[in-house]
């Protein structure tokens, strides 16, 4: 049976459902690779539909959902030291795990055991940053080498941390981490699913959304006292959504720009996947328009034979 089971794709492609039927023909755990869903109260904003973990009566256990405070800005750095933590107390305890996620840095720095430096800020670095451009920032991190992560240059606070991060990394030793993990047996399994299914899914799912209150629960975080900066540097909906409650763009304008981020997300989550796999990453690929059933018998067989 393989130490760690992995499921990937990009947005609207089934992950969690597939997740949670594996789960509960293997009696495992989901550890959530998600940059976003670690935020409590953004719900409806990044999917997280936690009914979903519910199937034939059980609740499948999960991991590394609502775990920081909207406004906070949780880090690569600390989500690998959770993962490290939740796998290795899991395991000892010989419990079945699957990772299931779209964010690809989260999913290849556990994958590929990343080093990660935990970066302090640099105040005077971004007090000098602050009357850039996104173009000019984004032109900046390019001097560092290759861009790591899509999202990095989508707001200015990104790109700032991100030109930070790697800024620091170029002026210090790499230490090695405590927090690393490696699964004896490993298998990856990501959903393929065609162009034109992938942009009808988004569309809808992104009406149902905005039907069952997304743009309430927007409303609800600024109340709270979450600052529409920091809801703005999530990015996606959290940034068009906040842009429309604040009165910056019409509710057309916001659909609009709003299903075009999306459908550029997630082509961007695939061409990570790909170079994951250049990097040697092996994914074995499922067609996402299969029957869950044959999904599952699948992936359930290629983990008990591994």
């Amino acid at each position: 049976m393989a130490d760690l089971i992995t499921i990937l794709g990009p947005t609207a492609c089934g992950k969690t459902s597939l997740a949670v039927a594996v789960a509960d023909c293997l009696d495992a755990e989901i550890i959530s690779a998600d940059s976003r869903q670690v935020y409590r109260g953004m719900d409806i904003g990044t999917g997280k539909d936690l009914s979903e973990y519910q199937i034939n009566g059980r609740q499948i256990p999960y991991h590394l959902i609502d775990i920081a405070d909207a406004g906070y800005h949780y880090n690569l750095f600390e989500y690998k030291r959770d993962f490290c933590r939740v796998f290795n107390e899991r395991s000892k305890q010989k419990q079945n795990l699957i990772l299931c996620g779209g964010t690809g840095l989260y999913l290849e720095a556990v994958l590929r055991n990343y080093e990660i430096q935990d970066v302090p800020e640099n105040k005077s670095l971004r007090a000098e940053l602050e009357s850039k451009s996104l173009d000019e920032l984004a032109r900046i991190l390019a001097q560092y080498g290759p861009l790591h992560n899509v999202t990095d240059i989508e707001t200015k606070k990104r790109a700032i941390r991100a030109i930070e991060i790697a800024d620091y990394q170029s002026k210090h030793t790499v230490q090695n981490p405590d927090y690393s993990v490696t699964p004896d047996r490993s298998l990856v399994f990501g959903i393929d699913i065609d162009r034109e299914e992938r942009r009808r899914r988004i569309t809808a799912r992104l009406k149902e959304r905005l039907q069952n209150g997304m743009v309430d629960e927007v409303r609800a975080l600024l109340a709270a006292g979450v600052p529409a900066d920091d809801l703005i540097y999530y990015g996606l909906e959290y940034k068009y959504l906040t842009n429309y409650v604040l009165g910056r763009l019409t509710y057309d304008e916001m659909f609009s720009q709003l299903e075009i981020a999306i459908h550029q997300f997630a082509k961007r989550q695939m061409t990570w996947f790909r170079g994951m796999e250049k990097r040697g990453t092996h994914i074995h690929w499922i067609d996402a328009m299969l029957p869950m059933e044959k999904k599952v018998e699948m992936i359930v067989e290629k983990a008990m034979k591994n």
